[in-house]
């Protein structure tokens, strides 16, 4: 089979793949606040529309498929030669704000945080981190521009999670014979892994007593991370949008009394009605009693 064959059928997969679903209607997320409040460093993990998102949230068993590392905007990026390396895979305007993100079919890109206005997101941001070690996390990211998406690594994952029980031990996974640290191919989640890794930030560490008693953290393997990991890392603090923001008070408390306190008569012409009735009467005070 030709080279170009090949290529054809592997390019209509992916298309097959990468094919979205239709928006919800009514979104679970307020993205305008969402991009008003986003941070330099922060992950964004995405509920994905299509068909590869459907695979990985079986596979993890989450609801999401995606994650992305929020970079700021363009003349956010102190460093010129990172901002120059950025507009090689990025030519929009200047002010949009940007994500890096391994996509199937495109690899490790940057992308406007406006491709995921009518997605369900959620942002994650590291408790604590310096700015320098953010930085260096973005630094680590933009390096990787340009490399191909891992979709052996996706399978590999997936047959790493199943019990040994369903799959014969001759279809091991081949996750660890990969070489970590210089990877040709990768998935979203393993790229932001490598990232934070570089500083030694942990998302979800190996913890081992010693025999000292001392307690050791040990780094895991990149490949094995998925984007629920940062959802469920205690290092990372999760931020929710919701379209409708719920009172910390009951409802009723909200509700617009005024101070001034007035007769319920008065408000609602009952008052006017008894005094109608009584017109012949030339006693005010009676009246009024």
């Amino acid at each position: 089979m030709s080279t170009a064959l090949t290529g054809g059928i592997r390019q209509k997969i992916i298309n097959w793949l990468m094919k979205q679903e239709e928006p919800d209607k009514f979104l679970l997320s307020d993205f305008e606040k969402v991009q008003y409040e986003i941070r330099s460093c922060d992950v964004l993990l995405i509920e994905g529309r299509s068909r590869i998102s459907e695979v990985i949230k079986i596979i993890t068993q989450s609801p999401w498929s995606h994650a992305a590392l929020y970079i700021g905007r363009l003349h956010d990026i102190e460093n010129p030669v990172l901002r120059e390396r950025i507009q090689e895979f990025y030519n929009g305007p200047p002010n949009e704000q940007l994500v890096i993100e391994s996509i199937l079919g495109r690899g490790t890109i940057v992308s406007p945080l406006s491709n995921y206005r009518q997605d369900h997101i959620r942002i994650c941001r590291p408790v604590g981190i310096s700015r320098q070690d953010a930085n260096q996390v973005i630094a680590f990211a933009i390096s990787r521009l340009g490399t191909e998406y891992g979709i052996r690594q996706t399978l590999d994952l997936a047959r790493f999670l199943f019990p040994w029980s369903i799959l014969p031990k001759r279809w091991r996974s081949t996750l660890f014979q990969h070489s970590i640290g210089t990877p040709t191919k990768e998935i979203c989640s393993s790229m932001l892994a490598e990232a934070f890794s570089s500083v030694k930030f942990p998302i979800l560490p190996i913890m081992k007593i010693q025999a000292d008693n001392e307690v050791k953290l040990f780094r895991r393997n990149p490949l094995l991370y998925t984007p629920s990991d940062f959802d469920y890392s205690p290092f990372f603090e999760i931020i929710k949008y919701p379209i409708f923001q719920l009172s910390a008070e009951p409802l009723y408390r909200s509700l617009p009394w005024s101070e001034e306190i007035l007769s319920a008569d008065e408000e609602s012409g009952k008052k006017k009605k008894i005094r109608g009735n009584n017109e012949t009467n030339t006693n005010p005070e009676k009246v009024n009693s």
